[in-house]
């Protein structure tokens, strides 16, 4: 293998990363008294027990400013159909878009989501460009439905597979 070093710039380096096919969340948080969002794949769970989540967050961003251990905040798994929730959270707002918050303790919750997941920031740490949350959860909301999901710069869908033609004779 001949792993390539000199040219690791920063366009790159996101191009490689958005080969990593991941699930399209939406965090939403209060921001001057108001509910407000951003789009988000930068997302894991961090542990089982005790429920434990972790987003990373460019350090600019509002929600940087906005959301400090201890704060609330709402994480929601879009589903396949919420292409437009993703984009208008994202940078590209549209009047047109039907945005419906509900709230747990006062985090404002993004309703409709495939799931939804209240948390509490207990900590911020420095990465890079970036400051990483880890959050305590303190509430579950799911349904039943299919994620949207990302990869390599463009939204997919999950399609069941034809048993059939997933076999291949590598011998």
């Amino acid at each position: 293998m001949d792993m390539q070093t000199a040219a690791l710039d920063a366009k790159r380096f996101r191009r490689v990363m958005g080969k990593f096919a991941t699930g399209v969340t939406v965090i939403t948080y209060q921001h001057e008294g108001q509910p407000a969002g951003m789009t988000a794949n930068a997302f894991m769970s961090l542990s089982v027990d005790p429920p434990m989540v972790l987003v990373s967050i460019r350090k600019e961003s509002r929600f940087a400013g906005s959301v400090k251990p201890g704060d609330g905040f709402g994480i929601a798994f879009l589903r396949e159909e919420h292409e437009a929730l993703s984009r208008h959270f994202g940078g590209r707002p549209d009047a047109a878009c039907q945005v419906a918050f509900g709230e747990h303790r006062g985090t404002p919750l993004l309703q409709g989501a495939l799931v939804q997941l209240a948390v509490r920031a207990n900590a911020v740490h420095p990465g890079g460009d970036h400051l990483i949350y880890t959050a305590d959860v303190e509430a579950i909301e799911e349904s039943d439905g299919r994620p949207l999901l990302f990869f390599s710069g463009a939204y997919k869908q999950l399609h069941a597979l034809d048993p059939s033609h997933c076999w291949h004779d590598f011998g």
